[in-house]
């Protein structure tokens, strides 16, 4: 038998089980996925990194400031926002002329 269409065989796709929803070790891992990203920021790629500590953090904190913050999300949201302006900074002086390191 073909079903037609808007017809389904089942009448609920999903249980209410099965969803997925970010608990705390959802949060816990961004956070510290978000805290390693910062500090790698500092010695290579702080302008890819950066912003990925700042996304991470954000989410892990649970997209607000209100709340409980677990540290990992605030380290890495400072952190990621350090690198991110140390990276903005480092470009910029780096496209003038004779203003390099050396």
């Amino acid at each position: 038998m073909m079903a037609g269409f808007g017809h389904t065989t089942r009448k609920h796709p999903r249980s209410r089980s099965r969803t997925w929803s970010r608990s705390g070790p959802d949060r816990a891992t961004l956070g510290i996925i978000g805290a390693i990203c910062a500090v790698a920021g500092f010695f290579a790629l702080g302008i890819v990194l950066g912003p990925v500590a700042i996304a991470c953090g954000w989410l892990a904190m649970g997209r607000s400031w209100s709340g409980a913050r677990p540290v990992p999300a605030v380290i890495a949201v400072v952190l990621g926002t350090i690198d991110t302006i140390l990276a903005i900074v480092w470009l910029a002086g780096a496209g003038t002329p004779a203003a390099g390191m050396f």
